[in-house]
C-alpha cells in the first residue's frame, strides 16, 4: 500500500458521512488546509508528538494510541480555554501495516468526532513510529486562559484525579502489584486521557489561569508559578487520587501525584470570591474540580501535609531529555 492509498483509507473522509464544521472551508485534498476563522475570536494552535518508547509503550492498543495522540492536544487546547476546530496528523511508520492503521484511525475519529474537530492535513512517511499532531482552536478575543494571569491570594484548583497514569506505568515496570481492575483502571488512565475541554471552555472569565498536567503536577504548576512571578503553597496530601492509587503506601501516592505526569488534568486559579462560580463550571461541565492550594506573592512552591508540615523534597516532574522521575 503506497503513501496516497494509505491516506485515501484511513484518513480522508466521505463529507456526506462527516460534515466538516463550518471554520474549515476545504480540507484535505489540497497542498494547504483552508479555514475561516470565527469573527471576533482569536485562534489558537498547540503541536504535541508522541514517540514510541519515549511517550507509549508498544503493547499500546491502536485505537487507545489514536485516542492519546489527538488527546494530549485537545488537552492544551483544553487548558487556553478554547473551542476546537481542525488538526493535522504527521505520522511515521515502521510499515504499512492496515491492522494498526485501522485501530489507530478509529480511536482518532472517534475523540474527533466527539469533540466536532476536523482532520484538514498533515503528512506521512516510513520511519520508527512518530505521531506528531498540531491542533487550532478558537476562543472569544482576550478570553483565553493563560499561565501568565495568576495572582497573589488565589485559589489553586485541580481537575479530575492525578497519579493513575503513573501507577500503571509502576506496574508495567514491575515496581508495583496491582489486581486486574486496579490495573486496567490504571492502564486506561494512562492510554486514553480525557482532555477536560468542557471544562477549560467553561473557565473562560472565571480562572486566571490555567495549564495542563503533562509533565507532573509539580512540574507543570512550576511553569504558572514562573509565568505569573508567584509561589505557591500545596497540600500535597489534599490533591485528589483514584481508589487504586489510595491503596499504595503515602509515599508512592505523593511521588505518583506531583511528579508522575500524564494526567492531562487541568490546573488553574481563581479568585477566593468566584469559589461559587467555579463550583458551576465544575458542574456545568460534568468535571469534579478540588481546592488544593493558594497562590502566595512569596515566590517558590511549598508542599505540606495534612499536619501543616512542609515536605523536605520535592518530585521532578518528566524531562523529555532526561529519566523521568
Amino acid at each position: 500500500m503506497g503513501e496516497f492509498d494509505l491516506i485515501k483509507r484511513f484518513f480522508t473522509r466521505d463529507p456526506a458521512l462527516t460534515p466538516q464544521p463550518a471554520t474549515v472551508a476545504l480540507g484535505i485534498g489540497d497542498d494547504c488546509a483552508v479555514l475561516s476563522p470565527t469573527p471576533g475570536a482569536q485562534w489558537l494552535i498547540s503541536t504535541d508528538m508522541l514517540v514510541e518508547g519515549r511517550h507509549f509503550l508498544s503493547t499500546v492498543a491502536p485505537d487507545r494510541l489514536g485516542h492519546k495522540a489527538l488527546a494530549v492536544n485537545l488537552s492544551d487546547l483544553a487548558a487556553c480555554g478554547a473551542t476546537p476546530r481542525a488538526f493535522t496528523l504527521a505520522l511515521a511508520l515502521p510499515r504499512a501495516d492496515e491492522l494498526f492503521l485501522e485501530g489507530f484511525a478509529r480511536g482518532l475519529f472517534a475523540l474527533a468526532d466527539a469533540h466536532g474537530i476536523a482532520l484538514v492535513g498533515g503528512d506521512t512517511t516510513a520511519g520508527p513510529l512518530n505521531i506528531c499532531i498540531t491542533v487550532m482552536g478558537e476562543a472569544p478575543a482576550g478570553a483565553a486562559l493563560l499561565r501568565s494571569g495568576a495572582q497573589p491570594g488565589d485559589d489553586l484548583y485541580v481537575s479530575g484525579t492525578l497519579g493513575d497514569a503513573r501507577l500503571a506505568l509502576e506496574a508495567f515496570r514491575g515496581t508495583v502489584q496491582l489486581s486486574g481492575e486496579d490495573f486496567e483502571t490504571a492502564r486506561r488512565a494512562m492510554e486514553q486521557p480525557q482532555p477536560r475541554v468542557a471544562l477549560g471552555q467553561a473557565l473562560r472569565g472565571v480562572a486566571t489561569s490555567a495549564i495542563d498536567v503533562s509533565d507532573g503536577f509539580a512540574g507543570d504548576l512550576g511553569h504558572v508559578l514562573k509565568r505569573s512571578k508567584l509561589g505557591a503553597t500545596v497540600q500535597a496530601d489534599a490533591l485528589p487520587r483514584g481508589p487504586a492509587l489510595l491503596k499504595q503506601p503515602l509515599a508512592l501516592q505523593r511521588l505518583c501525584t506531583l511528579a508522575g505526569g500524564d494526567d492531562y488534568e487541568l490546573i488553574f486559579s481563581a479568585p477566593a470570591s468566584a469559589r461559587e462560580a467555579v463550583q458551576s463550571a465544575s458542574a456545568a461541565s460534568g468535571t469534579p474540580v478540588t481546592r488544593v492550594g493558594q497562590l502566595d506573592a512569596e515566590p517558590g512552591l511549598r508542599l505540606i501535609d495534612a499536619q501543616g508540615q512542609v515536605l523536605p523534597e520535592l518530585p521532578a516532574g518528566f524531562d523529555h531529555f532526561k529519566a523521568s522521575a
